[in-house]
């Protein structure tokens, strides 16, 4: 007969815990680290909707790009640790629409400055 005080034993290597939202970690799952699109260009919203609260640095002037820069880089670890996610699929798929939307705006701004750099000139010239 075992033992009834004994607990049971469990195999964790196979499959890595979910630890976002518990602050800082030993130990990443994989796919959390890497460039994030959306922190870059997004920055100070990003981090409201990521509650890396750090990020709102990005709101002071001179040092808001250097910060950006700094999300960019270590955003998606702190979006892991400051916010509790389903899973590591749901992190992705909430990294990617935000990535989808700072690349769709700022090229959509990009874009309508070159159409306005080239339609005024045109418009006023005549």
């Amino acid at each position: 007969m075992s033992d009834i005080y004994t607990p049971p034993s469990a195999d964790l290597t196979t499959e890595t815990e979910n630890n976002s939202g518990q602050g800082k970690v030993d130990q990443l799952p994989e796919g959390i680290k890497g460039w994030s699109w959306g922190a870059f260009l997004l920055s100070w919203i990003w981090a409201i909707g990521n509650r890396t609260w750090i990020g709102l640095i990005a709101l002071l002037p001179y040092v808001g790009f250097i910060m950006a820069i700094v999300l960019g880089i270590k955003g998606r670890q702190w979006a892991w640790q400051n916010k509790r996610w389903d899973s590591v699929e749901h992190f992705q798929q909430v990294q990617k629409k935000w990535s989808f939307w700072g690349v769709l705006i700022v090229v959509g701004i990009f874009g309508l400055g070159i159409v306005a750099a080239i339609a005024i000139p045109a418009l006023v010239s005549n």
